[in-house]
């Protein structure tokens, strides 16, 4: 315990900043969390070891305030250290690419990138793909999940300032206050630790660059981890180079997809962002998430933010929003899901490890993880299938060079409403195929 005493000495000079102990004023503000009422504040203060006195408190605050200035530490979310935790993991049993897997990926790639061409007219990428170590794809992924999860982390760190601020005893509040800041930059170390711990353990799983369902890469280009690459097919029970070759088709799908409808990557991206700042913080689920949980436990308070128990329930509109985005995002996996069917025909266990994939999917893959760890927000396995059959159905009914001009503008794609009925599209654009052709050359030019 901290050695902050009432003697005359101290009350003359004041604490010794020596003595202050992080680990103790945790506890304190734990105490404080889970029942801010059980204790008078002077109380409060003797147990976590910090000055009773108004004044000394105030030195103490303005110690930390001055501390956190001079470090030269961002106020909010340290995005640097999120990625230092995310590489610390990745590095774990990390290995580099050796020459027999980029040549067996190489070769994997040349097949899909024939078999794509005849199921698709969604043309080719120029660039070579990208074998990425784990701790390459932490470097190369961290931007996307900083610009997703910025909204969210700057939401929670207000938010719990306010409410320490607002809640605290009248004989501190000003002095909380004056805090704001500290509590801000407490807030967003914490996230940016868990944060990283998430995308580091995400590193371990992933095999390519669209495997969040997201690219990676603002120049569009494809990826693969080949190490989780080699770890998932030894899993599979079918030939390593039949699953190559069909992993390689979807990841090579997913990035041709991107670089085609380059509008794609910056709508999706701007959706969850928007939807996820528009997110607020529950003060009741605050004080009962905090009495739960051991805030001095990192597996605890990464169990505390994964599960979104503080964030407050959404609005209709955010409901709305939310299913926009699970209905593109369904799109996309459901129209690589569809090209890639077509496209490894000749695979005799395609089906196999269709199903595979679609099991790993659906029992939580790192798509829905990262996303439902960020905002909440889930991919059901229910609208994926049935966007992958009305993608089916409309290259066997429009033909494949219709039903891939669907992506060449936001207006032209397929609704919620169209992946329950596609039977109905069909018909829409099969008796308006002019019609079609002319509002496609409208919306591009």
């Amino acid at each position: 315990m901290a050695n902050f005493s009432d003697s005359d000495d101290n009350s003359e000079k004041g604490f010794d900043p020596r003595n202050f102990n992080p680990a103790e004023f945790q506890a304190f503000m734990k105490k404080y969390l889970e029942n801010p009422d059980s204790f008078e504040v002077e109380e409060l203060a003797k147990q976590a070891g910090i000055p009773t006195n108004p004044e000394q408190l105030g030195q103490l605050l303005k110690m930390l305030s001055r501390a956190m200035d001079s470090s030269g530490k961002p106020e909010g979310v340290d995005w640097e250290q999120a990625e230092s935790a995310a590489r610390k993991i990745a590095t774990r049993d990390n290995h580099g690419v050796t020459e027999p897997a980029r040549q067996q990926i190489s070769e994997a790639v040349r097949i899909a990138n024939l078999w794509l061409d005849q199921a698709t007219y969604v043309s080719s990428l120029t660039t070579e793909p990208k074998l990425l170590t784990r701790d390459l794809w932490v470097a190369d992924s961290m931007p996307l999940f900083k610009a997703m999860s910025q909204p969210v982390a700057d939401r929670m760190s207000t938010a719990l300032t306010e409410h320490l601020t607002n809640s605290g005893p009248e004989e501190i509040a000003g002095l909380m206050k004056e805090a704001g800041r500290l509590f801000r930059s407490a807030g967003g170390a914490l996230f940016a630790m868990q944060i990283g711990q998430a995308i580091g353990a995400l590193s371990q799983k992933v095999i390519a660059g669209g495997d969040i369902g997201l690219p990676i890469f603002t120049e569009q280009r494809a990826a693969f981890v080949p190490q989780n690459l080699e770890e998932y097919i030894d899993g599979l029970g079918v030939p390593a180079d039949e699953a190559r070759i069909y992993l390689a088709v979807r990841e090579l799908a997913h990035a041709r997809l991107f670089k085609h409808s380059r509008w794609l990557r910056e709508t999706v991206v701007n959706q969850i962002v928007s939807y996820s700042s528009q997110l607020t913080i529950d003060e009741e689920k605050i004080m009962t998430a905090a009495a739960d949980t051991d805030l001095t436990n990192p597996e605890s308070m990464r169990g505390l933010l994964e599960s979104g128990a503080m964030l407050a329930d959404r609005t209709d509109d955010q409901q709305r929003a939310l299913d926009a985005i699970e209905t593109l995002l369904a799109l996309i996996e459901g129209w690589v899901d569809a090209v890639s069917q077509e496209a490894t025909k000749l695979l005799p266990n395609a089906a196999r490890i269709t199903e595979a994939v679609r099991r790993r999917r659906a029992a939580g893959g790192p798509a829905e993880l990262t996303f439902g760890t960020l905002i909440g927000l889930e991919l059901r396995p229910r609208l994926l299938r049935e966007a992958t059959a009305m993608w089916l159905q409309l290259g066997m009914a429009l033909g494949v060079a219709k039903r891939d001009a669907l992506w060449d503008h936001p207006d032209l794609l397929p609704g919620v409403s169209d992946i329950g009925d596609p039977g109905g599209l069909i018909s829409r654009l099969q008796g308006g195929s002019d019609d079609f052709d002319s509002e496609l050359r409208k919306l591009l030019e």
